[in-house]
């Protein structure tokens, strides 16, 4: 009776449908990206207009076009103003990195604001998520000497350097090189490895506070089969103090003793060239600043920025 799936499941082959629910329907992952190229929630709206039935759309960060709709009169809005048992939405600190004194230690993702609040939320027992929408270990390898910059054989995008695979990567198309020693256009050996990604804030993370346990969620180590449920059941049982990931832990997950959201660099996904960049931003700041405060012991959320005064930035952090 009950049809439950992925994009591709919009096309179930069902007698009598009686009702489609799309949850979260903001996700731009409800785009297919190969042939044939079609968007599930807009062929969800057709087909239950086709075959004239209600369907449910639900979000807390609805995308520009649904609330275009809701507006026009062409959708029906119903609102669900408060949180589950009327609890109330976390309180966030903008930090502003321009004016965060230098933080100690090598990598310095975390600043002293943040540091402070995560040494707090161990010393009571409390659990962190850390949000960074980057993979690997640096994302920008160059030469200082005659600025070369490290790039994709067939997409002409920046490679991302990968530590634990010790090859540099590229995310649009999979490709993999091993890294330069020297640079390929002057042959000096002065190759700089630059920028943030979520193994290099784990390896911070690991150096800062060597007693708790840091995890990492990402495409990368959630390749095989089931480790994101072998993952999320450590958590939940409190044998994970730490968990650093990318958009995948900003949404959906429940655990009432988070009791910190942290947003390393909330304007890693503001300056991608993309039309849909800041309406991506404030979901993911406002997704992920909705996995705390579930519980009896409230939580805090600190977002880490270069731009507070950013709109996108701005409205997330002011719910």
């Amino acid at each position: 009776q009950v049809v439950v799936g992925a994009r591709s499941a919009i096309f179930a082959p069902t007698r009598k449908l009686g009702l489609i629910v799309i949850d979260e329907e903001h996700e731009s992952s409800f785009k297919q990206e190969s042939t044939p190229r079609y968007h599930a929630r807009d062929v969800a709206v057709m087909r239950a207009r086709l075959e004239g039935i209600p369907i449910l759309m639900g979000s807390a960060t609805p995308s520009l076009e649904s609330w275009a709709n809701a507006e026009k009169g062409n959708y029906t809005v119903l609102s669900m103003p408060s949180r589950v048992e009327s609890r109330p939405m976390p309180p966030v600190r903008v930090i502003d990195l321009r004016h965060e004194p230098k933080s100690a230690g090598r990598h310095g993702a975390i600043g002293p604001t943040l540091e402070g609040a995560m040494r707090q939320t161990l010393k009571d027992k409390g659990q962190i998520i850390l949000l960074l929408n980057r993979r690997g270990f640096s994302t920008h390898v160059h030469c200082e000497a005659c600025g070369h910059v490290a790039q994709c054989a067939h997409c002409d995008l920046a490679l991302t350097f990968h530590r634990t695979k010790n090859a540099l990567v590229c995310h649009y198309c999979g490709f993999e090189t091993a890294p330069f020693m020297k640079c390929p256009g002057c042959s000096q050996p002065s190759m700089r490895y630059q920028g943030l990604g979520t193994e290099k804030l784990q390896t911070e993370i690991e150096e800062k506070f060597p007693g708790s346990v840091c995890q990492r969620m990402d495409s990368d180590t959630m390749a095989k089969p089931g480790s994101h449920q072998r993952v999320l059941d450590a958590f939940r049982d409190g044998l994970i103090n730490i968990l650093v990931g990318t958009q995948m832990i900003a949404k959906g997950l429940d655990f009432p003793n988070v009791t910190l959201v942290g947003v390393v660099s909330a304007d890693t996904s503001l300056q991608v060239p993309d039309f849909r960049a800041a309406e991506r931003t404030f979901a993911l700041i406002a997704q992920v600043a909705g996995r705390t405060g579930r519980g009896d012991a409230g939580g805090e959320v600190i977002v880490q920025t270069l731009l507070p005064d950013a709109p996108a930035i701005r409205l997330a952090t002011e719910h």
